[in-house]
């Protein structure tokens, strides 16, 4: 999953990027809300944490022009201690949920997850495709009873899958949800993980959970519960 933290105070905002990244999240910072608002336009992010005191354009701002335009980004905005009022602002802006600074890194994760799985339909953290189970709070994947081992990437990619169900997914929309904002798109490493995924998940290839659409990309056509 990819975010974004529209964050000026920069260590903070490193903090979180790194302990977000810990957790295998693509992030890319933003350090004022013009900066902010042009990446959350501009690229297809799965979450959104923003200030609400930033630079040049504050967050409440931020947040009601990305709801303007229609954006359905889930957002997280972080709020003062003990101001009530900008957390009231803040989810009347059109933010899904707060945190109020300083945090603690478990409870961050766990609105992160928690919204992002909201946004895609899946409440639980676990999500069930046939002999398929991921969790997404341990980030474990299981064949039948059996832990699967994948690589962090190769996780990204099957949560990503697991997450839009039946829908065709190009490469170009894999690579810019679990890659960070710099990395070449050009890559054909989706192909090589893809590959991995159904060897490690399918290894007699009775399921065949992800179907390759010849020039459209890829679909998970397991049903998703």
């Amino acid at each position: 999953m990819r975010l974004l933290v529209v964050e000026d105070e920069s260590l903070l905002a490193q903090q979180i990027k790194e302990q977000l990244q810990q957790q295998q999240f693509s992030v890319d910072v933003a350090a004022d809300g013009e900066e902010g608002w042009f990446k959350l336009s501009e690229y297809p992010y799965d979450l959104a944490i923003i200030d609400i005191g930033l630079p040049k354009m504050d967050g409440l701002e931020l947040i009601r022009k990305a709801r303007q335009k229609s954006l359905k980004t889930p957002i997280i905005v972080l709020t003062a201690r003990g101001s009530w009022q900008e957390k009231v602002e803040g989810l009347d802006a059109g933010a899904d949920d707060y945190l109020t600074k300083p945090f603690h890194t478990e409870e961050l994760l766990a609105r992160c997850n928690a919204l992002i799985r909201r946004a895609a339909g899946q409440p639980e953290p676990t999500l069930s495709a046939g002999p398929i189970a991921l969790n997404s709070r341990t980030q474990q994947v299981w064949l039948a009873e059996n832990e699967v081992s994948l690589t962090a990437y190769e996780y990204k990619v099957l949560e990503y899958f697991m997450l839009n169900p039946n829908k065709v997914i190009s490469k170009t929309e894999l690579t810019e949800h679990i890659y960070d904002q710099d990395f070449d798109l050009d890559s054909n490493v989706i192909e090589v993980f893809v590959l991995r995924l159904r060897k490690k998940l399918d290894p007699e290839g009775e399921h065949k959970p992800i179907e390759t659409l010849r020039g459209r990309g890829y679909r998970f056509t397991m049903n998703v519960a």
